[in-house]
């Protein structure tokens, strides 16, 4: 049993759909004995966001202020779609005067991976990908693997991931741990917020995506040099895309196939991280180094914000 911890909950993106989901997160998390801040958020509704876009920034930059307590956990709500529309508007200096080095734990995913890219690209900020309120402490089951490594990977200094997948060849490879959706990483590159991380492990992830449209953002992190710098690719879960006849078997492990061609790099396959039920907790911007066989595989990080 975890300690009883603060969480801030931010809505950079969407306006959550389900109602009954906010109830059912903020619940469970006090039912917990943590303290839950800021779910008035998922009150507002600007067309299809959380709010107006300076609303959606403050609730990232009012963490630059001296005078806002920090909180031990900073939740994204949900994913969606908005987070790009706050990329200039966030206050890097101050985040960074603030946050480097404390034992602050900011957690999302999906479309969330774009205020995570630019944080480590901006403020040198190492964030988590990780469950959300509403699309993981908000399920109707809540999976008891997603918060086991929820809370394993924000309070250990060093712990382990582990899959017994097969994988396609033996991969041993260190460097900087960093990735999420595949879509938001597409979409930063050659922006300012897209970071220059050489000799990294890059995990992705996405969802509704064709499998062609996977191959397709893959050929543009090659063709922009991105994927010749990184150690590893670690596929995660890529769910909702459907395939028509006019494939011809083009499906998503045809796409890893070409993959290993098109990266030239070790891939891994089998990682539970996306929009799943159950996803691991990954600090992005940590050290990890990454053993891959015959049995499966091992991602040991370190080097993150862990609280106390």
């Amino acid at each position: 049993m975890t300690r009883s911890r603060t969480i801030e909950i931010v809505a950079p993106s969407g306006y959550p759909p389900d109602e009954a989901a906010v109830e059912r997160g903020t619940a469970r998390l006090r039912e917990q004995g943590h303290r839950v801040l800021g779910a008035q958020a998922a009150q507002r509704r600007h067309l299809r966001f959380a709010g107006a876009d300076d609303e959606r920034a403050g609730d990232l930059n009012r963490l630059a202020d001296p005078a806002h307590p920090l909180p031990d956990i900073v939740l994204a709500l949900r994913g969606g779609y908005g987070a790009v529309r706050l990329l200039d508007s966030l206050d890097y200096a101050g985040l960074a005067r603030r946050l480097a080095g404390a034992p602050v734990a900011i957690c999302g995913h999906s479309d969330f991976t774009a205020i995570q890219l630019a944080l480590f690209a901006r403020a040198g900020l190492v964030t988590f990908g990780g469950p959300m309120l509403t699309a993981n402490f908000g399920a109707e089951t809540l999976s008891a693997f997603t918060v086991e490594h929820f809370w394993q990977a924000i309070e250990s200094p060093e712990f382990t991931v582990r899959e017994s997948v097969p994988q396609a060849s033996e991969v041993a490879v260190s460097g900087t741990l960093w990735g999420g959706n595949l879509a938001m990483i597409a979409a930063l590159v050659g922006t300012p917020y897209m970071p220059r991380i050489d000799g990294g492990i890059l995990f992705i992830e996405d969802v509704n995506e064709h499998p062609f449209r996977v191959e397709r953002m893959l050929y543009q992190l090659r063709l922009a040099g991105i994927l010749e710098r990184q150690q590893a690719i670690v596929f995660g879960d890529f769910t909702g895309g459907k395939l028509s006849p006019y494939e011809h078997g083009d499906d998503l492990a045809a796409v890893i196939e070409q993959s290993r061609d098109v990266a030239g790099l070790p891939v891994v396959t089998g990682l539970r991280f996306g929009h799943g039920a159950d996803l691991v907790t990954l600090p992005f911007g940590a050290q990890a180094r990454l053993a891959a066989g015959h049995e499966g595989f091992s991602l040991t990080i370190t080097g993150h914000p862990t609280l106390s």
